[in-house]
């Protein structure tokens, strides 16, 4: 049904756009880059038999189209930006994979009755401007005045970046599709862990895309000299903070599929003989439930309240942003995508995302839905990010049969 070596060669083609000498990839959003690699998929699009355009926030958009051009539009589609030093297959595969499903309908010459539409999300990763799902969100009419004024590590604003790849900022919000534009929104992405390679399997179906919460912990002490202080005589905050490290792993672990992780720390004044006055860690939640999560976060607090008040430290707990509820995936799309595995003999196996993702901005939307693909050793935002070529191709027949059955093909 669809060309494998096609899909994976332009994959790899995609992938050279701001490679390093290390495999590391730079293309973040609105970057030259960004704008270079966007360039190479619409050509894909046109090479695929699309008509092509880009709306007012960037989003680029190939079209293919139905029977009925009035009928409610069936999108597939990811994102294309990378985070620093990343990889060729984070979002790409959802692209490339929704425009090889496209060609190859095209070349076979199916009709449907709903036109099909393949997306280029644009500033989903978030990295440059901390703004992540921009595109995405300025399609079902989520507008953020404020990130335009964000900066990047260069001091260049996202309304300056914006200007440099042809948008203009103030028109951003004219991008939002009306009301029951689109039937279904489908996502082929990477998973970006290891269950499907603990599974052994190529595919799965998402069932949902997790809720997640950032923090940051400070904890206050009394910075001293190593060797004229007591043990006993200290009000060290980076003991309190590795007990507290200790705790958040042992919370997270009892509460089903929730996560949490400390991807950041900083103790200062940071010398080699000096006790630290102050230690500053991140915190990053997820989970499945709102509720889930929230419980988590409040018994983590409580027993670091605990530790900190048994040693004598100061405790400030700083919420940095709060995701929402989670996303759950259409009942109905996920059954679909069942079949589409079932009709090419792959295993159904279902499992939840823990990652965010393009999709989650749809959910409210319209029905929304989701295909992983087996990520090797369960590695992204990484430069050893690898799926294999059958995998990918796997992945990307799945999509192909769920947009012909949600578009309804008619020959």
């Amino acid at each position: 049904m669809i060309n494998k070596e096609r899909l994976f060669a332009r994959i790899l083609e995609v992938g050279e756009i701001g490679k390093g000498e290390d495999g590391e990839i730079n293309c973040l959003a609105f970057s030259p880059e960004d704008k270079s690699a966007v360039e190479l998929v619409a050509a894909y699009m046109q090479e695929a038999g699309l008509s092509v355009r880009m709306d007012a926030a960037g989003n680029l958009i190939g079209r293919r189209e139905g029977r009925n051009p009035h009928a409610a539009v069936v999108m597939t589609g990811s994102h294309i930006d990378t985070v620093y030093d990343g990889g060729m297959f984070d979002g790409r595969l959802g692209i490339l994979g929704g425009i090889e499903a496209l060609q190859a309908m095209n070349e076979q010459g199916i009709i449907t009755e709903h036109p099909i539409e393949v997306y280029i999300y644009r500033d989903e990763e978030g990295t440059r401007f901390a703004s992540g799902f921009s595109g995405a969100r300025h399609l079902v009419g989520i507008v953020r005045p404020e990130i335009l004024s964000h900066t990047d590590k260069d001091g260049i604003s996202m309304a300056e970046a914006l200007r440099a790849n042809g948008i203009d900022p103030e028109r951003v919000g004219e991008a939002a599709l009306p009301p029951g534009y689109a039937k279904a929104q489908v996502e082929l992405h990477i998973e970006q862990g290891k269950v499907l390679e603990s599974q052994n399997l190529s595919v799965g179906v998402v069932t949902g895309i997790c809720c997640q919460s950032r923090g940051k912990i400070v904890i206050k002490g009394d910075a001293g000299h190593a060797g004229a202080t007591p043990m006993n005589l200290r009000r060290d905050p980076l003991v309190a903070a590795a007990e507290i490290i200790l705790v958040i792993e042992k919370v997270a672990q009892g509460k089903g599929t929730a996560v949490a992780t400390v991807g950041r720390i900083n103790a200062l004044p940071g010398g080699v003989n000096v006790i630290p006055g102050l230690v500053e860690f991140s915190i990053d939640v997820r989970a499945q439930a709102a509720e889930i999560r929230e419980a988590v976060i409040e018994e983590i607090l409580a027993q670091a309240r605990e530790i900190c008040s048994k040693r004598s430290v100061e405790l400030d707990f700083q919420l940095l942003s709060k995701g929402g509820e989670p996303k759950p995936c259409s009942e109905d799309i996920q059954g679909v995508i069942s079949e589409a595995c079932e009709t090419l003999g792959l295993p159904v196996f279902k499992l939840p995302s823990g990652a965010g993702h393009d999709s989650g901005s749809f959910a409210s939307f319209c029905p929304m839905g989701m295909i992983f693909v087996r990520s090797k050793d369960g590695i992204s935002h990484n430069p050893a990010e690898w799926s294999s070529p059958e995998d990918c191709a796997d992945g990307a027949h799945v999509l192909y049969q769920t947009l012909l059955k949600l578009a309804i093909q008619v020959n």
